[in-house]
């Protein structure tokens, strides 16, 4: 069975690379680094005039109605350049979760503003000093006739592009549920630091917002446990793009580097590393490519393929990224270089929405592997 994407897609992927790289590539990632955010908007305006933001949504809301394979070259090529944004959240996350458990009205009003690209969504999850799934949360959601209102903190939510809507979990009279959140009712929005500069976090408040119950009570954890595997999908789409541009840059100055009268690259030590970025870059595109398949069709081991993907990606491109740093030498630890760029994104996006020893325990727990384990087997490690 060949998993890897039609003529269409690879049409698609080079009309997006093309466009990303007018734009000037990770230029729009150190403008924003600079506090300049017009540039981001404006590529954000522009893939969504592309068609892009249509592709999750279904036709009934004026969207393409395609599945997560035609998303991987989108998130191959805004992973290439490091697009800051809220692409991922909007497309890979909230499209997914409102599709699948939103009413009628909800869908209505806000899946074609997500088409269009005219707004963009974000998730709020975290809160300090809880897992990424904990038994309770201290935001809580209390309903008062036909509506709920919301109160609580949360942290770590992306607001790159300021969102329009959060989805945010919080705990209500039937257990952790996810409710819909206009960004002008949070109270506060007070912006953290974080390693990536390119992605902007910030710790939320609410006092008594107004929200929307977004499928049913008490069903929030596993709502998002589903809607993980379609965003961790595009997630690995996007390491992958960034450890191919990697692979690239790197091989290139390995040519044009000169030492001891002769390329680098000619010296088994930078010629086998660079093999060795290559073939585990190979390695998560396979297993991206077919995790996305998994999703979109449905697939009985799609738990397992999305997790052994994003287990396997997140340490290959963090290698990936200290490798080229490397191989540049000294110069590979300056501004100059986007060396440093994809190291800070990829260490950003290991610890994301999970880990990587959230997925190992994801994916064997979906092999059963914990169920068949023995007084004396030996620990994995």
């Amino acid at each position: 069975m060949d998993f890897s994407l039609n003529e269409e897609q690879e049409l698609f992927r080079s009309a997006v690379r093309k466009y990303l790289k007018d734009l000037g590539g990770t230029g729009t990632a150190r403008a924003t680094i600079r506090g300049d955010d017009e540039p981001a908007r404006a590529a954000a305006s522009g893939l969504a005039e592309m068609g892009i933001n249509a592709i999750p949504v279904p036709e009934q809301q004026d969207g393409l109605g395609l599945g997560a394979l035609d998303l991987v070259p989108v998130f191959e090529e805004t992973g290439r350049v490091l697009l800051p944004g809220l692409q991922l959240e909007t497309l890979a996350l909230a499209v997914p979760l409102i599709t699948n458990y939103g009413t009628e009205e909800q869908k209505k009003r806000w899946l074609p503003l997500a088409a269009s690209g005219e707004s963009a969504f974000s998730v709020a999850w975290y809160e300090t000093g809880r897992s990424l799934f904990p038994e309770t949360f201290a935001c809580t959601a209390t309903r008062i006739d036909n509506r709920y209102e919301l109160s609580g903190v949360k942290t770590l939510v992306p607001v790159t592009g300021s969102p329009d809507l959060f989805i945010v979990g919080a705990e209500a009279p039937g257990g952790t549920s996810l409710f819909l959140v206009e960004a002008s009712e949070a109270a506060s929005v007070r912006p953290l630091s974080c390693l990536d500069e390119t992605q902007l976090p910030a710790e939320l408040s609410f006092r008594n917002a107004h929200a929307e119950l977004l499928g049913e009570p008490g069903k929030g954890q596993d709502m998002l446990r589903e809607a993980l595997l379609h965003f961790n999908t595009a997630l690995v789409s996007g390491m992958v793009g960034g450890m191919d541009e990697l692979v690239k840059i790197t091989a290139e100055y390995a040519k044009i580097r000169v030492q001891f009268n002769q390329p680098i690259g000619r010296f088994q030590a930078i010629k086998h590393r660079i093999v060795d970025m290559k073939l585990d870059l190979e390695t998560a595109r396979s297993l991206s490519h077919y995790a996305a398949w998994a999703v979109e069709t449905g697939a009985d081991d799609r738990i397992a393929a999305v997790h052994s993907a994003r287990s396997f990606a997140s340490r290959a491109y963090i290698k990936a990224a200290g490798d080229s740093i490397q191989i540049h030498g000294g110069i590979g630890f300056t501004e100059e270089l986007d060396c440093h760029l994809y190291l800070k994104r990829a260490r950003y996006w290991d610890h994301y929405f999970g880990s990587v020893r959230d997925s190992r325990k994801a994916a064997a727990g979906s092999l059963g592997w914990h169920a068949r384990q023995t007084a004396d087997a030996a620990p994995v490690s």
